[in-house]
């Protein structure tokens, strides 16, 4: 209920008018669009469910989204359902979009985690899990597809108890029937809190039928496992049950209600979302135990208060409506022209898939898009205060893939930088940056699909066309033995002449000291004012060796020299300089170093000698593997890794960690590199140096 006064939400109940934000989350191809689809359906906000192989499905509505066939952002959609309001968030399922459901989690009530149901694919919840228990947000599963199920549902609930620490709750089990072919069909489901049963319809409610003999003993196997759950966190129930007696539907009822809203079970839900089988359960599961707003809020320590505060979590840049930010409202009331916090707001919008309905005010728990607040991007909170963020949003995880960016049109350099920006603000799980060791603009984030959307947005979106590259990677040249090298540089060209003639001695310093320069000039051989010279000459040459790398890990001294009282300068000492150094760096050795990274893989348990095998295979050093911290059954495998070898690993590690593996890198040392590895970098950079 709202308090009409103050617009504070002193609580909710079903057909109170209150909105409520669920996000479908779960991993790529569980069938979270589908079953977007179907709840609109169910739900009367669109005439007809649309396909997402044939492109006309609410969700997965961008350019980018219909090419793939997959969720690449999140997608909104908003309707009324028996005198309620519900704001609907379908998010990426593939972990290289992970930052979009991650914010997308942070602003909603409750969290539908679709899956397929296969025991084998459980592992790739974990992730998602873990982050969903740690916000405690509550949450339920839907197992999806049920239709095509081949196992058994308690096998399924099995596996997923090991991937979640909650305490799950099975609803329903499936009525089957034997097919022709041996096999058999899920055609039904028999509520286990009502203890009804129902026959799912190809299209619409499922119809009440009688309960099948066969099914009732498996029924009341189940319904005891349920009650013995619920009983843990009401001694009323525990009682009822120790003493055989039946309890109470309505206790049954609120139990579930009270301890979902609480985050202490997660309920499991059947159906196919494709065919609307047990979508109109699950709405009504949502509707009677979905928390609301002000419960939402304290649970993430957000005022209520009735005074107008709202969260951005994502940021669009759109080219006919500009910078749009979306927020969910926790308090008060938004309208057109307010001014909040010295920020006026413009236009509001509510999403709508692709389409943006314009409207005049969004109250408490609603989600709307905030038109030309510059300033406000996600993480933040905008209310009366001002601008600032929000403490526990969730931070963008560090990038593991990159590729280098050029644009096709010179002229268009300008402009790509600009662009970049505006991706990145949209999606924080993006970066980019100048890398001055090998002069490249560098995209990176979180897979190769995940940036092949961004050139793809950058293109088709901001009207800017790029080349991509693998990133070259940085390597060092260093010596390996000491040289003295004496040089002169003289031209005379009429008038004053260029002289300049000095004395060096190189000599390689510890790995990590980078350069130094000594001068061990006396008497004036060569004046004061021309040793700076000498050293920029030094600095000069060491940005590209006889290697065709930059030069570290030398010391260079000046120890003799001549000058000439007309004819020498600054310029002919510097060149003096360069002369010695491209005569003495042969003479010393030079050896090829390459970075080595530390790098830190987080796997599955089960995945770990996977990961082991494929890091010896890339030329890494295991430093050993523990237990990750705060991860039930996951470990972490630390190694010493070739900068080269890590460019392109996680693409491998996804594969063998059925799509959730990661790492994380820091630089540790340069390393030398010799044989037919070093030879072919030595030669090309040649080839560059050529061209």
């Amino acid at each position: 209920m709202t308090d009409l006064k103050t617009g504070t939400i002193l609580s909710g109940r079903p057909g109170s008018g209150a909105h409520r934000v669920v996000a479908l989350c779960g991993p790529y191809l569980s069938g979270k669009t589908s079953l977007l689809e179907s709840l609109l359906y169910a739900t009367g906000a669109i005439g007809r469910r649309g396909s997402t192989r044939a492109g006309t499905s609410v969700g997965d509505g961008s350019l980018e989204a219909r090419r793939r066939s997959m969720g690449t952002e999140i997608n909104i959609a908003s309707v009324d359902h028996l005198g309620d309001q519900w704001t609907f968030l379908d998010v990426p399922g593939s972990i290289e979009f992970q930052h979009d459901a991650l914010a997308a989690l942070a602003v909603c009530d409750t969290a539908v985690i679709v899956c397929e149901p296969s025991p084998d694919r459980v592992v790739a919840l974990s992730p998602l899990v873990k982050h969903i228990e740690d916000n405690r947000i509550p949450h339920l599963f839907f197992i999806n597809k049920i239709d095509s199920a081949e196992g058994r549902v308690s096998d399924m609930l099995a596996a997923l108890q090991t991937v979640s620490s909650r305490k799950l709750v099975l609803r329903q089990v499936p009525i089957r029937r034997p097919t022709g072919d041996g096999g058999e069909e899920t055609i039904g489901y028999v509520d286990l809190a009502s203890e009804r049963a129902y026959r799912y319809q190809s299209n619409g409610a499922s119809d009440l039928i009688e309960m099948p003999a066969e099914i009732l003993p498996r029924e009341a196997e189940a319904r005891r496992e349920m009650l013995e759950t619920l009983s843990e966190f009401d001694d009323t129930l525990l009682e009822q049950l120790i003493e055989d007696v039946a309890p109470e539907k309505s206790l049954i009822y609120r139990d579930l209600h009270d301890e979902f809203g609480a985050d202490k079970i997660a309920p499991v839900l059947l159906g196919a979302g494709d065919r609307e089988n047990g979508v109109r359960r699950l709405l009504k599961a949502l509707r009677h135990d979905a928390p609301f707003v002000g419960e939402t809020a304290r649970r993430r320590d957000l005022p209520s208060n009735g005074v107008a505060i709202a969260e951005c979590f994502k940021v669009l840049h759109q080219a006919h409506a500009g910078k749009l930010s979306l927020c969910r409202v926790w308090s008060g009331t938004l309208t057109e022209g307010q001014s909040l916090g010295g920020h006026r707001i413009g236009s509001l919008f509510r999403p709508f898939g692709q389409r943006l309905d314009k409207i005049g005010e969004a109250k408490a728990g609603e989600l709307v898009a905030l038109a030309k607040i510059d300033s406000l991007s996600a993480g933040q909170s905008i209310s009366a205060a001002g601008i600032a963020p929000t403490a526990d949003f969730p931070q963008a995880e560090s990038p593991v893939f990159a590729l280098a960016l050029s644009a096709k049109n010179r002229n268009d350099e300008v402009k790509l930088t600009g662009a970049l920006q505006k991706i990145v603000e949209e999606d924080p799980s993006l970066a980019w940056e100048a890398r001055a060791e090998t002069h490249e603009l560098l995209l990176k984030g979180q897979g190769e699909m995940h940036l092949k959307v961004a050139v793809e947005k950058l293109a088709g979106r901001y009207n800017v066309a790029v080349e991509t590259a693998p990133p070259k990677v940085a390597y060092r040249e260093t010596i390996g033995a000491s040289a003295s090298q004496h040089a002169r540089y003289k031209r005379q060209t009429g008038g004053h002449g260029q002289f300049a003639d000095i004395k060096i001695e190189v000599r390689p310093l510890p790995r990590g000291a980078g350069f130094r320069f000594v001068d061990r000039i006396v008497g004036g051989v060569v004046p004061r004012n021309f040793i700076p010279a000498v050293e920029d000459g030094l600095i000069d040459y060491l940005k590209e060796g006889p290697l065709g790398q930059p030069v570290v890990d030398l010391e260079v001294a000046l120890v003799d020299g001549q000058y000439h009282a007309v004819d020498s300068s600054e310029m002919s000492f510097k060149m003096a300089a360069r002369i010695a150094m491209t005569e003495a760096m042969p003479k010393c050795k030079p050896v090829l170093l390459e970075p080595i990274l530390k790098v830190t893989v987080a796997a599955p348990s089960e995945s770990t000698s996977r990961i082991q095998r494929l890091i010896s295979g890339r030329r890494g050093q295991l430093l050993g593997f523990d237990a990750r911290p705060g991860w039930t059954g996951w470990d972490e495998v630390s190694a010493l890794m070739p900068e080269s070898e890590v460019a392109d690993m996680i693409v491998e590690i996804r594969s063998v960690t059925q799509g959730v593996g990661t790492y994380r890198t820091e630089f540790d040392h340069l390393q030398e590199l010799t044989g037919r590895g070093a030879d072919r970098i030595v030669e090309e950079a040649k080839k560059r140096a050529a061209a």
